[in-house]
């Protein structure tokens, strides 16, 4: 098997690609990534120098935008695993036609690609947040409607629609997954935790939106590529699949776990205005993926918090060279 994972230089997707090497001995991949500010080639540095994995892995720096480029790789690959995205919600605010380019048009290139090579399945990586948000009570099914509130998860649920599209129209091979919040290792410092513990290295002060009660259901990175890996070879086509944690934490909640974690109090925080749009509540039913396909979250949330602040403050070499990468574009 042949896969093209795109975006697999990011958080998400560097992850995938190291749990498919090592799960799939026999599995060849092909990372296209355009390696914009959130994408780093050294979260893979690991499988470079492995000869057990470099051998079956490729990396080819490109646009998901680049329909020719697209082309020509989808014509040599069994199947597509699109993790490719602009993600980050205030950048949207700021920027929302660029998330347009990107997950819309660049979804879109990859749908038509994989139709024309008839790709054995395509599997779209989504997003909760493409269902708006939820009271105090219940959960995301499958069967929700969308109704995103932001830039990011209205391009995020148009690329949604366009593989559902596929599969009626064209009766391609499609899967899509929506997951709930992720955390763990490689995760650029942009995102709540990765950017809190960054701060708090400095000595500064972490902000907190509004009253910091806004509730997210958190899953450990590789629960959630276990559950792709399922998803791609076991799922039904045409399907959505929720992927959660069950872990539904608020933001003052993570705020405080990592303040403990780093010897600080209260003192550390700065509420700030909140975010525009900025849903209360996300939490997402794993009732389908479970009963159907068997997969359930392995790592309790205690462990991977634990896991993953280690894994921070014992690699702030990488955060700082990305920060440094950061501060050259500016």
């Amino acid at each position: 098997m042949k896969l093209l994972v795109t975006g697999g230089a990011g958080f998400i997707g560097s992850c995938f690609v190291r749990h498919i090497l090592k799960k799939h001995p026999d599995y060849k991949i092909v990372n296209l990534d355009a390696l914009t500010y959130a994408g780093n080639i050294e979260n893979l540095d690991d499988i470079k120098e492995n000869p057990n994995y470099s051998q079956r892995y490729t990396f080819i720096k490109g646009n998901i935008c680049d329909k020719n480029l697209v082309r020509e790789i989808i014509s040599d690959v069994d199947c597509v695993v699109n993790f490719a995205a602009e993600s980050h919600v205030d950048n949207s605010i700021k920027h929302p036609e660029i998330f347009i380019e990107t997950n819309v048009q660049g979804t879109l290139n990859l749908l038509q690609a994989s139709k024309e090579f008839n790709i054995q399945r395509y599997l779209q990586v989504s997003t909760d947040e493409v269902y708006g948000t939820l009271g105090k009570t219940g959960y995301f099914y499958e069967t929700t409607p969308l109704a995103p509130n932001s830039p990011y998860s209205a391009s995020k649920a148009g690329a949604d629609m366009l593989v559902r599209a596929y599969f009626e129209t064209y009766k391609m091979p499609v899967l899509n997954t929506r997951c709930s919040n992720n955390y763990g290792p490689y995760q650029y410092p942009e995102k709540l935790i990765p950017f809190f513990i960054s701060r708090l290295l400095k000595n500064e002060k972490v902000p907190v939106y509004g009253d910091g009660l806004n509730v997210r259901d958190w899953l450990y990175v590789y629960d959630h590529c276990e559950a792709i890996d399922i998803v791609l070879h076991k799922g039904k086509v045409g399907e959505v699949y929720n992927i959660g944690g069950h872990n539904e934490k608020t933001n003052m909640e993570i705020t405080k776990l990592i303040l403990d974690a780093m010897g600080k109090d209260e003192n550390s925080i700065q509420y700030v205005e909140d975010r525009l749009g900025h849903d209360r509540r996300y939490a997402i039913s794993n009732d389908k993926i479970t009963s159907e396909l068997g997969w359930k979250p392995s790592i309790t949330f205690e462990e991977g918090i634990k896991l993953t602040i280690d894994w921070y403050l014992n690699n702030q070499s990488w955060m700082k060279s990305i920060e440094d990468k950061k501060a050259s574009l500016v």
